[in-house]
């Protein structure tokens, strides 16, 4: 292996690690980040069942050991436990203090000054604790202590594997996105469900708040000021004051619609007593509409009920010196950017929830997100859910989900736990105006109860399109009709109801030595030089351009960037080397 590092990587200073605020559409005036050096420990979990009396050396938070940028290196095993442990000062306690962690990889056990304060399983979402009765002035401690199944066992991994290699990766574990403090008063908001309303023009909001007794908060709408740039509200448009934990409207009488081209945030403060956060939202609807063309009626994809062609590109999210970290808020912000340069305006999200900065950053920027649900299930048999699966698929022939052993969902406790990750990977993202589209499962990884997933998903959020299937298993619901193309001709499946979406196609391989990961180079087709991958990319694109009279309505060019072995990125791995044009 070739240690890659990107230039962001280069230039980490351990002492300033992801300083800005983790959770951006609710934000505090203060809070204390815990990222930054930790101590570690890692061995067999039989030796380490308590708080380690000494400890192997520095981690750096929030980076996986498995990473470069820890400081670490080393694999965390099934049978082993990774404990972490680090000090803080607080000063005179005046509310209520939480403990945040945006994800642990997998379990995780925290206890504060020697107190059990939170248990957690699920790798990719975040968690929270209050741990007031835990805490005083002066010196505390903090130590988390984490396993990892990773693939031996049903829950949620993504592109994770132990024996990485071709499309899947390094496995990593333990703390992998910001840790921080925050302190709140005695009554304080909890949550803000934002429901955007383009039609009426307005915001269907819910200040939720841990107090049950009817109380009120004071709201201000800003309107929108400059898009694309951080942290500018604009001129007040309309201050109320609403009910808390109850429905309310709030008309917007200045409304100006969300684009990829015109990308405009409302931002807007709520207050209750001593509690006050900043959001934002955004104008914007993304439906299904059909359209009369060529005296033929086809569903198309609209957003703000206008017709646009969703041009995307899939993201698996790894950074090779961070592996599921990115080093920096600057590093997001420059692949949004170029996604947008190189001629996409949506992103597809594979198999990886983001910090909520990312977000943030497609939101104000102005990039379409499809999001995946992070797969699980057990061991994956490659002959029915790649080789067989691909022409079933492309013939059009009809699939089951209900082979509970050939698609890895023999286990009752992991079905349940992916409806509840898939509950709650919505409800922590559906505030963000960029999210177009809920993918629930890829290529048969793990599926089952395809159509009553479908119907959930719907039902905790009907303002979003759902991709049930992406790739094969189509169980006929769902609003797209969603396929996955390397290896054939393009085509297109003509549907009455749901649109034709081309959720996975191109992926040729163009390997540079000096900037990728190892000597092997796996994808779909080989291309000796750039100048034979950007010859390759526009046929590709000419092809898939050509079904769009025919009903195509979105398409999702594999990939971004370079990921290990699998080196048919528009960028390298280290995105030092543009390797397509656009």
């Amino acid at each position: 292996m070739h240690q890659l590092y990107t230039k962001w990587g280069r230039a980490l200073d351990r002492k300033n690690v992801l300083q800005e605020y983790p959770r951006p559409q609710m934000v505090r005036s203060g809070y204390l980040s815990l990222n930054g050096e930790w101590s570690y420990a890692m061995g067999k979990a039989k030796k380490l069942r308590r708080i380690p009396g000494s400890f192997d050396g520095i981690i750096l938070v929030p980076f996986s050991p498995e990473s470069a940028l820890s400081g670490v290196g080393r694999q965390l095993q099934p049978d082993e436990v990774l404990w972490y442990d680090r000090t803080f000062q607080l000063g005179e306690i005046r509310g209520r203090i939480f403990l945040h962690f945006g994800a642990v990889d997998q379990t995780a056990d925290v206890l504060v000054n020697g107190h059990p304060v939170a248990s957690h399983t699920g790798g990719y979402l975040p968690f929270s604790c209050e741990i007031t009765p835990y805490v005083h002035r002066g010196r505390n401690e903090i130590a988390v202590r984490v396993t990892d199944a990773s693939d031996t066992s049903y829950h949620a991994r993504g592109k994770q594997k132990l024996d990485r290699g071709r499309m899947f990766y390094t496995a990593t574990s333990g703390i992998w996105q910001s840790v921080w403090l925050e302190e709140v008063p005695e009554s304080y908001i909890t949550k803000l469900d934002i429901r955007p309303d383009l039609d009426a023009s307005a915001l269907h909001l819910v200040v939720r708040t841990n107090d049950e007794k009817n109380g009120k908060a004071f709201v201000t709408v800003y309107v929108p000021a400059i898009y694309d740039r951080e942290s500018s509200p604009g001129m007040t448009l309309t201050s109320v004051t609403v009910p808390v934990n109850r429905p309310v409207r709030i008309p917007i009488p200045e409304k100006k619609a969300w684009t990829p081209d015109a990308p405009y945030l409302y931002y807007f403060d709520v207050r209750m007593g001593e509690d006050q956060v900043r959001s934002y939202f955004a104008l914007r609807s993304f439906t299904v509409e059909k359209r009369i063309e060529d005296g033929k009626e086809i569903p198309r994809l609209c957003l703000n009920h206008e017709v646009l062609f969703q041009k995307g590109v899939l993201d698996q999210g790894y950074w090779p010196d961070g592996i599921l970290t990115a080093p920096s808020d600057e590093a997001m912000i420059f692949d949004i950017r170029e996604m947008k340069k190189t001629g996409f305006n949506m992103v597809r999200k594979h198999l990886k929830i983001e910090p909520e900065r990312w977000y943030y950053h497609c939101d104000r920027l102005g990039l379409i997100v499809w999001q995946d649900m992070v797969n699980g299930g057990g061991k994956y048999l490659h002959w029915i859910v790649t080789y067989l699966a691909t022409p079933v698929a492309l013939l059009g022939l009809p699939s089951t989900d209900r082979a509970r052993l050939l698609l890895a969902r023999e286990n009752p406790e992991g079905r349940q736990e992916y409806k509840r990750e898939m509950e709650q990977t919505i409800r922590l993202l559906r505030n963000h105006p960029s999210i177009c589209t809920w993918v629930l499962f890829n290529e048969g990884w793990g599926q089952f109860d395809t159509n009553e997933m479908g119907k959930l998903a719907k039902k905790l959020d009907p303002t979003r399109l759902v991709d049930e299937a992406s790739g094969w298993y189509d169980q006929r619901g769902g609003d797209f009709v969603s396929m996955h193309n390397y290896f054939f001709p393009l085509f297109v499946h003509p549907e009455k109801e749901r649109a034709n979406v081309l959720s996975e196609f191109g992926g040729a391989v163009c390997y540079v030595p000096e900037h990728s990961y190892g000597k092997k180079a796996y994808g779909y087709g080989v291309c000796e030089s750039r100048e034979a991958l950007n010859r390759t990319y526009r046929e590709k694109n000419s092809e898939m351009t050509a079904l769009i009279p025919k009903g195509l309505c979105g398409s999702v060019y594999t990939q971004w960037t370079d990921v290990e072995d699998e080196v048919n990125g528009i960028f390298t791995y280290d995105r030092e080397v543009r390797k397509i044009d656009g």
